[in-house]
């Protein structure tokens, strides 16, 4: 006999799908890693070490396989794998515009990115010229801390290049974390000798003006990240404070983590490796970096993921 009236209703199959947070390390491995910044993110301290750099030397970017990048890369499993786009002489406008005839490395960054990794900040400040001073010069004299008043003015102008970046990385990959690394202090905390033609006290001032980077940069960082979770919005900025990083390590102790100097007297030019990071140093960050990845940015994060309940 037929049923007569209003069709019956259809058993529902079993839960509909659930919205769940994600945790700071699931957003990070969710997509793409890509590794962006200057000379301390390439591996310009190992470039010439590299017997198979990830770009060859005509391209001047410098990465290597020395860098933090590929160590990171190798710690965790990322869903879109790897993409390594630092480059040596960065600054945080050049990020924008392009170098060497490379297209701009913020361009590389999309919305399958999940994490993203930079240093940057240094070049802004003009900390490879200003070392040169520094070393290059008639002992005893002055023109170290004769440049203070311009890499101040230097590096306070750097925030609105970094916040133009920071922005620019949102519009690009609004669910990623931005994870931004400092620098490390190139000097002992309590420099007692000369070295490399610098005096105690110019060690003391370059090391202030590497705090004074730092601080910089990670204040910008830290309201930008405050913004989004204000919002309750996906992603974070985060940075990651590497000042003390290489401390028992620096230049002139006896296992430094950064090359020393290596000078062309004829051209008075520095060498690039000279005060970048040696492999142990790069090791060194890259343990900063897979820390930071497994432990996120202090707060809970806004990513949220479907999952569908799998057969009772």
């Amino acid at each position: 006999m037929l049923d007569a009236g209003c069709p019956t209703t259809a058993e529902p199959r079993g839960d509909l799908p659930k919205v769940v947070p994600m945790t700071a390390l699931q957003v990070a491995q969710g997509g793409t890693y890509v590794a962006l910044g200057d000379s301390y993110s390439s591996g310009e301290g190992v470039y010439d070490l590299d017997k198979s750099p990830v770009n060859d030397g005509a391209a001047r970017c410098h990465r290597a396989t020395g860098s933090y990048v590929p160590l990171v890369a190798a710690t965790y499993e990322f869903g879109g794998g790897t993409a390594f786009y630092a480059c040596s002489g960065a600054t945080t406008r050049q990020l924008l515009t392009g170098q060497h005839g490379q297209p701009p490395q913020i361009t590389r960054v999309g919305p399958a990115a999940s994490l993203i990794t930079l240093s940057i900040g240094g070049n802004d400040a003009g900390f490879s010229k200003v070392l040169t001073g520094c070393i290059v010069k008639i002992p005893w004299s002055s023109a170290c801390v004769d440049q203070d008043t311009a890499v101040r003015r230097r590096i306070d102008e750097l925030r609105t290049d970094m916040g133009k970046v920071l922005r620019e990385l949102r519009v690009r990959a609004p669910g990623a974390r931005v994870i931004v690394l400092g620098y490390p202090r190139p000097f002992p905390e309590h420099p007692v000798a000369s070295v490399d033609n610098m005096s105690v006290a110019d060690q003391r001032w370059l090391n202030g003006m590497t705090r004074r980077l730092n601080d910089t940069v990670g204040a910008v960082v830290a309201e930008f990240d405050r913004g989004i979770a204000a919002f309750g919005a996906p992603g974070s900025a985060e940075y990651v404070d590497a000042y003390a990083a290489f401390s028992g390590h620096e230049v002139g102790q006896p296992q430094p983590y950064l090359n020393g100097l290596a000078v062309n007297m004829e051209e008075l030019t520095v060498n690039a490796r000279s005060y970048h990071p040696t492999g142990e140093g790069y090791r060194r960050f890259a343990d900063l970096i897979t820390k930071q990845v497994a432990a996120g940015p202090g707060r809970p994060m806004h990513n949220h993921r479907l999952v569908t309940p799998g057969p009772a």
